[in-house]
C-alpha cells in the first residue's frame, strides 16, 4: 500500500476533530452566507457526531457578512470599521448555524475569543473547562475570533490570520487529535515542471522552509488568511501533536472521506511528541 495512504488511516481514530471553516468557504462573493454550502458542512459535522466523533468549529465569515449587511466593498482597513461589520455580521451567521443544526436535532454554543483568552491562565482555563462542558453535552461549540471588542494591537501584528492560527491555538488547548482546515483549494499545491501546471500535495512529513516557499500570502477582499497562514497552523499544529489536513470544503462529503481516510487534500503529519 502506498506509504501516504497508510497515514491515512490513523486519520479515522481521531477521537476530538477541530474543523476550521474560512470565509470563502461558506460565503457568497458579496460577503452573505452561503446557505448551500453551509448547508452541506453542517450535514456532514451532524455525520460525524452520530458516528462519535466530538467535533469544534472555528468559523470565519462574521465580518464578510456584516460587508454585505451594510452594503461594505471592499473589506475595511480601519480597525473601528471591522469591528462594526463583525458586531453585524456576526449573530447573521450564528442564526445559520443555530437554524442548520437545529434541523439535525443538535444544539449549538458560541464562543468568541481574543489573545488575551490565550495569555491569562484564569481565562485560558475557564475556556478549556467551557468547552469541555459543552462537548460532554453532546453541544457543538462554534467559535470565532472576537473581533467587536480587538484592539488595534491586535488587529495589527497579533491577528489570527482569518482564524487559521486560532485554530491551532484551540487544537491545543482541547487536545484535538486532528484539525481540518477548509479552504477553497485542493489542499498544498506545488509546481509540476510544466508551465503554470500545479499538483495537489497528498502529504508533508515535516513542515520546513522549502515547503513555505510554494506559497505566498492570499489577497482575498473577504478574508485575510491564505495557504501561507494555513502552513503557520498547520505548523503549530502538528507540533503539539496534532495531525492536520489541509482540503477543499467545497468539495462534496469531504469531512467524512477524511474521516473515511480518503486520499483528499493534503495530510500534514504529527510531530512525535
Amino acid at each position: 500500500m502506498n506509504v501516504e495512504l497508510r497515514y491515512r488511516e490513523f486519520l479515522a481514530e481521531s477521537r476530538r476533530v477541530v474543523v476550521k471553516i474560512g470565509t470563502r468557504v461558506i460565503a457568497q462573493k458579496s460577503g452573505r452566507p452561503d446557505r448551500l454550502y453551509l448547508k452541506r458542512i453542517v450535514q456532514q459535522v451532524a455525520a460525524l457526531r452520530r458516528q462519535g466523533y466530538e467535533v469544534v468549529i472555528v468559523t470565519s465569515g462574521a465580518i464578510g457578512a456584516g460587508m454585505e449587511s451594510l452594503g461594505i466593498s471592499p473589506r475595511p482597513t480601519l480597525v473601528a470599521d471591522l469591528q462594526m461589520c463583525a458586531a453585524v455580521g456576526q449573530s447573521r451567521l450564528m442564526t445559520q448555524y443555530d437554524l442548520l443544526f437545529a434541523r439535525e436535532k443538535m444544539r449549538v454554543g458560541q464562543l468568541l475569543l481574543t489573545h488575551a483568552d490565550f495569555q491569562s491562565r484564569v481565562r485560558c482555563g475557564n475556556t478549556r473547562r467551557t468547552l469541555e462542558h459543552l462537548l460532554r453535552a453532546g453541544v457543538i461549540p462554534i467559535i470565532n475570533e472576537n473581533d467587536v471588542v480587538a484592539d488595534e494591537e491586535i488587529k495589527g501584528a497579533l491577528s489570527f490570520g482569518d482564524n487559521d492560527y486560532l485554530a491551532s491555538l484551540v487544537v491545543k488547548l482541547v487536545r484535538a487529535d486532528l484539525l481540518i482546515l477548509l479552504t477553497t483549494v485542493d489542499g498544498l499545491l506545488a509546481p509540476t515542471g510544466r508551465a503554470g501546471a500545479l499538483r495537489r500535495v497528498p502529504c508533508v512529513e515535516k513542515l520546513g522552509p522549502d515547503i513555505f516557499k510554494l506559497v505566498n500570502p492570499g489577497a482575498n477582499p473577504l478574508s485575510k488568511g491564505g495557504m501561507d497562514s494555513k502552513l503557520t497552523a498547520a505548523q503549530a499544529a502538528s507540533q503539539s501533536g496534532c495531525s492536520v489536513v489541509i482540503a477543499n470544503g467545497r468539495q462534496a462529503n469531504v469531512l467524512t472521506a477524511i474521516l473515511d481516510s480518503a486520499d483528499v487534500g493534503t495530510l500534514i503529519l504529527a510531530n512525535p511528541l
